[in-house]
């Protein structure tokens, strides 16, 4: 028998050439739902237009951009969440990746590259260690007014702290509470995500994370915890009222309106 008889069939993945690489592609794999059913080239062509058109307004906005903000001005039915997914896998391995911040997308330097712009950054002025205690607080416990804060540190909290912490844009007054005085509610922004790399507020280390990088005492009172934070910080307790004009213009953040007499 010749040896063309004798041989086997080796099998192999179809391999899918784009403008990016090769793709390999498992010939057993199967695209049942209408969601996952591959794109003709026409809505090929469409949404590889429509990463192009949202990678040009993330790179020219100085802050991040909202899915909502993207929607806006994106072709109409453009699919966002796929189209920044394929954004993100493009930059996935380059000096720069495209990063979620809350609902938001923005270009930021790979991780692994940020030794290089370490001669270009502005050094900062490090946070006092009230203001990292206040941060943690609000960031953990938010929406939580100051009372509550110096409750939980058990010292007073000088209105300085809090002041620095508005300054940084990491801290908000997000509300008030539905309690005698009305005190003012704080939360973060975007902004912190931002700075410490995170997602969503919920990707805050837990209690374990804090123990292993040595930030928590192993002998923690039997009855301690941390709470979750809420899956949307933006959103409104029960006993909160969102800040009105009036309000704003008595906590000094707007100028008060000229009426004529």
């Amino acid at each position: 028998m010749s040896e063309r008889a004798n041989a086997s069939v080796i099998p192999f993945k179809v391999e899918d050439e784009t403008e990016e690489g090769i793709i390999a592609q498992d010939p057993t794999e199967t695209h049942n739902s209408p969601q996952n059913a591959p794109m003709n080239p026409g809505e090929r062509l469409h949404m590889a237009e429509a990463v192009r058109m949202a990678e040009a307004i993330v790179f020219a906005s100085a802050e991040p951009v909202s899915e909502k903000q993207l929607a806006a001005r994106l072709p109409d039915g453009i699919n966002i969440a796929a189209a920044m997914a394929d954004l993100q896998q493009i930059y996935a391995r380059r000096g720069v990746n495209l990063v979620r911040v809350g609902d938001a997308w923005a270009f930021r330097t790979a991780g692994d590259l940020a030794f290089l712009m370490s001669r270009d950054t502005v050094q900062q002025r490090k946070l006092s260690r009230a203001a990292l205690e206040v941060l943690a607080i609000i960031a953990y416990h938010q929406p939580v007014t100051r009372a509550e804060i110096e409750d939980i540190r058990g010292v007073e909290t000088s209105k300085g702290t809090l002041d620095t912490l508005l300054e940084t844009e990491w801290v908000r007054m997000r509300g008030r509470r539905r309690t005698p005085g009305r005190p003012v509610t704080y939360g973060t922004t975007d902004s912190f995500l931002d700075h410490f790399a995170l997602e969503e507020i919920r990707d805050l280390p837990g209690m374990d994370e804090l123990k292993g990088a040595g930030l928590l005492s192993g002998r923690m009172p039997s009855n301690f915890a941390i709470p979750l934070p809420p899956a949307d910080p933006d959103a409104l307790t029960e006993d909160e009222d969102a800040l009105t004009d009036i309000d704003l213009e008595e906590l000094g953040l707007l100028t008060p309106r000229v009426t004529e007499d």
